[in-house]
């Protein structure tokens, strides 16, 4: 049996967001139980997580184009405060109003927020404490990458229209 390439596994295991199912499942679809591995299975493990990593990131910014502007906002504002996150401070409320260029008042933050959390899968994570997260750490990444390339805020593609719901 041959030694396998732990330094390429693990970059397969990065790119499928450090989530330990993903990665598994690539590794049952590539080695087959009946056989040893195929010199190289660690390339085929990372073309799947190259794969499954593009479909994730369409499927953000398919869900970030779908939610209607004040939850883009909150979004958005999550995306860039991470931990220093703060709801209703009054920065937070002007970012809002810049956004959607509507008045974002404590309640429809909420509303917003409410409806993020609704999302299957949801959005945004709420702890014991009252503070909230994104659910998705690969989220960030996905921002962080669109935002390095200038591509932030994602728009539909031409000849696209999103209706406000």
């Amino acid at each position: 049996m041959l030694p396998a390439d732990n330094g390429k596994l693990w970059q397969a295991f990065q790119l499928f967001g450090k989530r330990p199912q993903p990665f598994v499942n690539a590794l049952g679809a590539v080695l087959n139980p009946l056989h040893l591995p195929l010199p190289g299975f660690e390339a085929d493990v990372a073309r799947l997580a190259a794969e499954q990593r593009t479909q994730d990131e369409r499927a953000m910014e398919a869900t970030y184009l779908a939610l209607r502007p004040l939850e883009q906002a909150v979004l958005w504002r999550m995306l860039e405060q991470q931990d220093r996150f703060r709801p209703y401070d009054a920065g937070a409320l002007a970012f809002y109003r810049e956004k959607p260029g509507e008045k974002a008042t404590p309640p429809k933050v909420q509303n917003a927020i409410d409806s993020l959390r609704a999302l299957s899968p949801a959005l945004i994570w709420k702890s014991a404490k009252g503070e909230y997260a994104l659910d998705d750490a690969g989220m960030h990444k996905w921002f962080q990458m669109k935002t390095a390339a200038g591509h932030w805020p994602p728009v539909p593609p031409a000849g696209l229209v999103i209706e406000d719901n």
